[in-house]
């Protein structure tokens, strides 16, 4: 088993492109491990503050590690990626950023920093003090090679990518199309704990070294990836707020904006909070989309998570 250290930059690309050069090469069932850099690739340390997010090349952002070649892969195939293992870092980060997020330009800029132990993460400050996010690690960044051209790392593509989805974690089997011989995998943007939706446009944002295992499998011809995984069914007791609009963006932000509302009437959290609380662990659904005109984005975050404040 061979392993690659994406802290070393000759092992990290910035834009997904089918004439990248491999950085190493396995066969159809081998396993890798894979040291990953943070999505800011290692710009954010522990004891930065607000005002050096300024300073911060957003082009260095979501660096991937890669890629790998993967004998026997050609186009026409899929690469099945196994994810066997996430052991993340003792220290990750969350942000409040201008120009990214569901309520971009509303808040100034903000980071906070969170400790990373024994299963679970806590901010090392003020912010949020007293709540503590169950670490359920994932990857943001599973992609493969484009047929042609050069895309950005951060918008997901049919090759997979930017995909965020809290789903890939350990257990997951990501299905990726094959377009280019070799596949061309890359891997990248840990997450100690993500809601669904992202708000913010940052999780628990922080450094893993993760196990695969890739296989090769001949002729599926998928045209975008898939994925097979386990998923746990929330508690039953949520906070549960629904945004209702013929737009569905508008929709995700009525019920973003109701859940700061009610977060900060009934247990005292500020905006930023609850905008940084809904991201990191509240999960944003389409609750129904086929009753046109309007449609219906439900945010959920566990209620569990919330009653600790008030210990």
């Amino acid at each position: 088993m061979i392993t690659i250290d994406g802290t070393r930059e000759e092992n990290l690309h910035y834009r997904w492109s089918p004439n990248l050069r491999p950085i190493a090469s396995v066969r159809d069932g081998d396993e890798v491990t894979v040291i990953i850099p943070d999505s800011s690739t290692m710009q954010i340390r522990p004891g930065m503050t607000a005002e050096d997010l300024a300073k911060l090349d957003s082009s260095k952002f979501d660096a991937a590690v890669g890629p790998i070649y993967v004998e026997g892969a050609e186009p026409g195939d899929a690469l099945a990626v196994d994810i066997l293992d996430i052991e993340v870092g003792d220290w990750g980060w969350s942000a409040i950023l201008g120009f990214i997020g569901l309520l971009k330009g509303r808040f100034k800029d903000l980071l906070i920093h969170w400790r990373i132990s024994n299963g679970y993460a806590e901010t090392t400050g003020d912010f949020l003090r007293g709540i503590r996010i169950p670490v359920r690690p994932f990857l943001g960044v599973i992609g493969v090679a484009p047929r042609e051209g050069e895309f950005e790392m951060i918008p997901p593509q049919y090759f997979g990518g930017n995909m965020d989805n809290k789903l890939h974690g350990v257990g997951a089997r990501v299905y990726l199309p094959v377009n280019v011989r070799g596949a061309l995998l890359s891997l990248a943007d840990p997450h100690a704990s993500q809601g669904d939706g992202e708000v913010t446009g940052t999780a628990i944002e922080t450094n893993a070294t993760v196990r695969i295992r890739v296989n090769v499998i001949k002729g599926l011809g998928i045209r975008r990836p898939f994925t097979v995984a386990s998923i746990k069914d929330e508690p039953t007791n949520v906070i549960a707020t629904m945004g209702i609009s013929s737009d569905l963006y508008q929709a995700a932000r009525d019920a973003l904006e109701d859940m700061l509302t009610i977060l900060n009437k009934l247990y005292g959290l500020t905006p930023e909070e609850g905008y940084v609380l809904s991201s990191v662990i509240g999960n944003l659904r389409i609750s129904e989309i086929v009753d046109e005109p309007n449609y219906v984005v439900t945010l959920t975050i566990p209620r569990s998570i919330i009653e600790r404040i008030r210990q």
